[in-house]
């Protein structure tokens, strides 16, 4: 079953080049990623959403997925509320609305 899951970050201000030039150097060819898209707020925010062919492929991609986190958190904010730097989501799909 299709399967998404969505991270939001906060950039740290002046960074936010160095934060989309760094998603796009990313090699995220990982087997079971669909498509992956990156939304800005105008205030610093972020949010990646990606579609996954189902849910163990998103599993299987959690060890990429924290490489590379680890190679972006310095550009990243805390997001306060104990969250630390981001705030991730993953589920299968509940509702296809079109």
């Amino acid at each position: 079953m299709t399967a998404f899951n969505a991270v939001r970050f906060r950039v740290k201000p002046g960074r936010d080049q160095e934060f989309l030039d760094a998603h796009r150097k990313m090699a995220i060819n990982w087997p079971g990623l669909r498509h992956a898209n990156m939304i800005r707020s105008d205030d610093g925010r972020y949010c990646i959403i990606a579609e996954w062919t189902d849910m163990e492929a998103l599993a299987e991609a959690r060890p990429s997925m924290i490489a590379t986190l680890d190679a972006i958190r310095p550009l990243l904010e805390d997001l306060g509320g104990s969250l630390g730097v981001t705030d991730p989501i993953s589920g299968t799909v509940a509702l296809e609305l079109k």
